[in-house]
């Protein structure tokens, strides 16, 4: 029952970790990696959890006109700002940021406001937080392979 328990946490806090919402889904995957988890379904959930939040995070960009003076609208005036200039100096491949802690979600807020294509977003998403994941089990294995 832990192996789905603990599966089901990563997916809560790797979605939520694409969000503005507090998760810190690094944890929790190396914790499960750690406990013997194994590293393709973990791979799995938390990409696939994460990319989910990305697209709240999309799909509240886009009704961004109806929510933005909402007070739980997930980002600020300025921080939409920022992300759209960066999308606007980078075109839609600004999306394989969205990883990077501060600026990703933003970027995948400011991606739904400038109504990107959602194939394209998911696409350059799925690429970005895979890629992520991937790397975070790799450095487990590495760095932690000792502790086992």
């Amino acid at each position: 029952m832990w192996d789905l328990s603990g599966y089901a946490l990563l997916a809560l806090s790797a979605f939520t970790s694409a969000t503005l919402l507090p998760g810190s889904s690094e944890v929790v995957l190396a914790a499960l990696w750690y406990q013997g988890g194994d590293p393709w379904l973990l791979w799995l959930v938390a990409t696939c959890a994460n990319c989910a939040g990305s697209l709240v995070n999309w799909w509240l960009g886009s009704q961004v006109g109806r929510f933005q003076h909402k007070p739980w609208f997930p980002a600020s005036p300025e921080q939409i700002q920022r992300a759209q200039q960066w999308s606007f100096k980078f075109g839609p491949y600004a999306i394989l940021l969205s990883w990077l802690p501060v600026i990703g979600d933003p970027l995948t807020v400011a991606a739904g406001i400038l109504r990107y294509p959602l194939w394209q977003f998911m696409a350059l998403v799925l690429l970005a937080k895979g890629t992520r994941y991937g790397v975070l089990l790799l450095a487990a294995d590495t760095f932690l392979k000792g502790l086992v």
